[in-house]
């Protein structure tokens, strides 16, 4: 069983086009409109809570979730994933996702949060500009 939800953000000031993503329901996580205390980036993206210890499992399945949804694991860096899912049309839609705690110190009981938010854009022309001819 999984829920829609529309990701949207906008990030730089510029509103993303909501993106439809189905995300599946994953047993201790629950909806965090505060953003773990991040007001800005409660305002850029759509967050949820659960623990340090389950935050790992949580972000691997979804990553199978979205992979048969289309979206690939296209890159990220240090607790951040970056997903794309080409366009019909051409081009690419994308999202991203950012998981952190509330400190650096590892408690797996204490909270985690994954921030989700689309990418404005098409995400695959930067890429398409950077490739040599």
């Amino acid at each position: 069983m999984g829920v829609s939800i529309l990701i949207a953000a906008m990030l730089a000031q510029t509103p993303a086009a909501p993106l439809d993503v189905t995300v599946p329901v994953v047993a201790g996580v629950t909806e965090d409109p505060g953003c773990g205390g991040r007001a800005q980036l409660a305002t850029m993206a759509t967050c949820v809570a659960t623990t340090q210890a389950a935050i790992g499992g949580v972000i691997d399945t979804w990553t199978t979730a979205f992979a048969s949804q289309g979206w690939l694991a296209a890159g990220g860096g240090e607790n951040r994933v970056v997903y794309i899912r080409r366009r019909p049309e051409g081009g690419c839609d994308g999202f991203q996702i950012l998981a952190f705690a509330d400190s650096d110190v590892v408690a797996p009981a204490g909270p985690a949060y994954i921030a989700m938010a689309a990418i404005p854009g098409n995400v695959c022309a930067a890429a398409a500009e950077a490739a040599p001819q």
